[in-house]
């Protein structure tokens, strides 16, 4: 018989084996590549390093301030950078890591890479300079940030520093009189450094909340000659009015105008040898609601929206509704708002848009920009209401987009006036993403520091610039294209594209970067 010849079988299942493992492996590889490592704060040390997939090591780290370049010394402890000596609070500093990939995987994402990471030292702020206390309390100090040390004494020589256990927003701290002052100077983080400020007490009495033109009555037990000198004690804040003569051992301070303004802390500077019994040393004058400050900065033209309301156009009426907000409804200006800024608004809550619409409200009054609602920033709020002051500029919102092409798009009060392409972060040195306002803006300004790649840059004469989130601005710069991620964390335009975007980006401005 003929010999049967075995048919040949090919090996489908082994190289189906074959595939996936070639599958597999691409997927590591993917992973790999996408596993990036970051440079981030934190919230003891300065910084952290957050090493990627597949091992790595750091090579390096380096710190300079942002102003005047200079180094500034740390050690590498774990994956947290700390500075080997004190640094002040508010300072800016630039951060440049490179970390060496294993040479098993450098073939897929590079032997070295480059992070860099701008930021500022955080400051700690006292919630209130003029304190009330009771009897048998210590001196109870509050502040807006959690804070890890503070130091305390009769003068900004002579402080004594300590470290809390445990970071606070509240410390307390023992006084040694009824009434008296002392040197406070707060960090956030441990190894931070900050000035002194004054912190007076006194004690408490009944009735300290007024109304912000409440007069101040103060009886003595000796002739007002011989406590006072013929010198009538100072009013803290500054505040319009005037002192009369009630008797021999009596006082008035009748406030005029807009009184001492909402939010207050009034106090009464009385000589060293002088101590109040069973009056009021301090007061307090209720601050303005949320909702009222969004109504009146709607009213004056600082957000996209309108309110109307009866209130009477005088101080006392104003400063009633500041308190005690009037109902009513807001209505959006333009019908062609944009989706991505309608979603931002929220009446009674404090968000970026309230933040960006009082910073420019400051910003034309001559009040410091820092979106906090304090008794000068009310006063003029209540005065531009009374007065009918009201902005004549409009409402901005700018878009950039990371969408490739990268894009600008500025929306001013119902209309497109801006669009173009934009150079955004790379990936060394991202673009934050998020709603921020303008917080400086400037025509001409000199931008130095460090690349990624370790070298310095100093470019003198940056054009039309917006700055938005700490280093992060709206600029123009010259590039061979744009479109793509180029800077190193700048939203870059071509000139004469920046040079109109600047017209309508000034402080308070709102830019999303999505």
């Amino acid at each position: 018989m003929p010999t049967k010849r075995r048919r040949r079988r090919w090996p489908f299942v082994v190289l189906g084996v074959v595939v996936l493992g070639f599958a597999a492996c691409a997927a590591a590889a993917v992973a790999l590549k996408n596993s990036t490592p970051k440079l981030t704060i934190d919230p003891a040390a300065l910084a952290k390093i957050e090493l990627p997939m597949g091992g790595a090591t750091i090579q390096s780290v380096s710190v300079v301030t942002t102003e005047g370049n200079q180094p500034v010394p740390v050690q590498l402890t774990g994956h947290q950078i700390w500075p080997t000596k004190k640094i002040r609070v508010h300072t800016p500093l630039s951060i440049q890591v490179v970390i060496k990939r294993p040479g098993w995987n450098s073939w897929i994402t590079g032997k070295t890479q480059h992070l860099h990471l701008n930021l500022i030292t955080p400051s700690a702020h006292l919630k209130a300079h003029w304190l009330t206390v009771g009897t048998g309390q210590p001196l109870r100090l509050n502040f807006r940030e959690s804070i890890a040390t503070v130091a305390s004494g009769p003068a900004p020589l002579s402080l004594h520093r300590q470290t809390l256990g445990t970071p606070s927003p509240q410390v307390t701290l023992p006084r040694t009189a009824l009434a008296g002052s002392m040197y406070v100077a707060a960090t956030p983080r441990a190894w931070e450094i900050a000035g002194p400020a004054l912190v007076s007490w006194f004690p408490a009495g009944s009735g300290a909340t007024i109304h912000a033109s409440t007069p101040i009555s103060l009886t003595f037990s000796k002739p007002i000659s011989q406590v006072l000198g013929g010198k009538m004690p100072p009013v803290s804040p500054t505040t319009q009015g005037t002192w009369h003569t009630i008797n021999s051992h009596s006082i008035v301070f009748q406030p005029q105008g807009y009184g001492y303004g909402l939010a207050a802390h009034v106090a009464v500077g009385l000589p060293s040898n002088v101590r109040l019994m069973g009056g009021k040393p301090t007061w307090t004058v209720p601050g303005g609601s949320t909702l009222r400050l969004q109504q009146l900065l709607a009213q004056l033209g600082y957000l996209p929206v309108d309110f109307h309301d009866s209130v009477a156009h005088n101080p006392a009426a104003e400063e009633a509704a500041a308190v005690d907000a009037p109902s009513g409804s807001f209505d959006w200006r333009w019908h062609n708002t944009p989706g991505m800024l309608r979603s931002m608004w929220s009446p009674g809550s404090f968000g970026e848009m309230s933040k960006g619409a009082l910073m420019a409200f400051q910003n034309d009054h001559g009040i410091t920009p820092d979106g906090d609602p304090g008794p000068t920033t009310w006063k003029a709020l209540i005065a531009a209401a009374v007065e009918g002051h009201r902005s004549t500029f409009g409402y901005t919102f700018v878009m950039v987009s990371e969408a490739s092409p990268e894009s600008i798009n500025v929306w001013h009060s119902g209309k497109t006036v801006v669009t173009g392409p934009v150079n955004t972060g790379i990936p060394a040195a991202p673009t934050a993403k998020g709603t921020f306002a303008v917080f400086e803006h400037s025509p001409s300004v000199t931008m130095s520091g460090t690349n990624p790649d370790g070298s310095h840059y100093n470019d003198p004469g940056v054009p039309w610039v917006s700055y938005f989130n700490g280093g992060d601005a709206l600029h123009g710069f010259l590039r061979a294209s744009y479109g793509s991620a180029q800077s190193l964390g700048c939203v870059e335009m071509p000139y004469s594209e920046a040079h109109d975007v600047y017209q309508y980006t000034p402080v308070g401005t709102l830019v999303n970067v999505s």
